[in-house]
């Protein structure tokens, strides 16, 4: 606030800190929503695979892991642009905080959409066919780094 108490000014706008908690809330909500999705799809494969292969669980839960690192970059961000939050005194800055957390959020929300689906088909496919296996990993670990994208686009704007 201006230091007229209950005052603001055009540089110090009351909502600034409301965007940046919306930053935040962004960052953590679409992640972890983009992470349960990827681990509840990925896990529904497992379990279905391991019926007849339970010998594979264990190579098989790569997708699971992998779904779950999506939800730290959220919560990566997520403390990153809280430990702002109080310092937040400009629109722009409240809207680059914003911004930010929509980038991990919403990037970090389809790769564990993509995560889930190739999970699921791919662990059941190379439990029927073990060549897949290494193609399934590659296109996890492209489905894994469009959140990592997100990551590297939010961290760019909480330091502008």
């Amino acid at each position: 606030m201006s230091s007229t108490e209950g005052e603001a000014t055009i540089d110090e706008p009351p909502h600034a800190c409301f965007f940046c908690v919306m930053g935040v809330t962004s960052a953590i909500v679409f992640t972890t929503m983009g992470a349960a999705y990827g681990t509840a799809k990925s896990g529904v494969g497992v379990a279905t695979m391991a019926v007849k292969h339970p010998e594979l669980i264990m190579k098989s839960i790569i997708p699971v892991v992998m779904a779950g690192i999506i939800a730290i970059y959220g919560l990566v961000v997520a403390v990153l642009l809280a430990g702002t939050i109080a310092d937040v005194s400009t629109s722009f800055r409240a809207f680059l905080n914003l911004g930010a957390g929509i980038a991990v959020g919403l990037s970090g929300m389809a790769s564990g959409f993509a995560i889930g689906v190739v999970g699921d088909a791919g662990v059941r496919g190379s439990a029927l066919q073990p060549k897949l296996f290494v193609g399934v990993v590659l296109i996890l670990i492209f489905a894994e780094v469009l959140g990592l994208y997100g990551l590297i686009v939010a961290i760019y704007l909480f330091t502008k």
